[in-house]
């Protein structure tokens, strides 16, 4: 918060893989974020202890998310993760928006959507760098 170079008023999340997952716990217990962007994430199969069990926290989440994931992910799969996720997800219906792609996991093939959906969503909701 000391750097100049950073707005501390302006910060997202940013999260891949196990990092899109903890997009449903980060943004629920930390309010300096005001934006995030999970990729290949959703819900986790299994138990896990309450204290960082996604689903104590995913309904917290209100700020504005956009989720991008694969139709053909076999680890986080569309019906059984991702859609879960989304549709609990506690943002308004507005502040939240989901891409599938016809792809897998890694959305390799897909490296340009995912970097003009996500700038354009930190547009929107953060504003233009500067």
């Amino acid at each position: 918060e000391t750097r100049e170079d950073i707005d501390s008023e302006s910060l997202s999340y940013y999260g891949f893989s196990w990092g899109a997952r903890k997009g449903a716990i980060i943004p629920a217990v930390e309010s300096r974020i005001k934006a995030a962007i999970l990729v290949s994430g959703g819900l986790a199969s299994g138990q896990a202890r309450p204290e960082v069990d996604q689903i104590n926290y995913v309904t917290r989440v209100t700020i504005p998310v956009l989720m991008l994931n694969g139709a053909y992910d076999a680890i986080e799969p569309v019906e059984d993760a991702q859609r879960p996720m989304f549709d609990l997800l506690g943002s308004q219906a507005d502040q939240k928006k989901w891409v599938v792609y016809e792809s897998g996991h890694a959305l390799g093939d897909r490296r340009t959507e995912l970097i003009t959906e996500s700038l354009d969503w930190l547009d929107t909701y953060l504003g233009p760098v500067n």
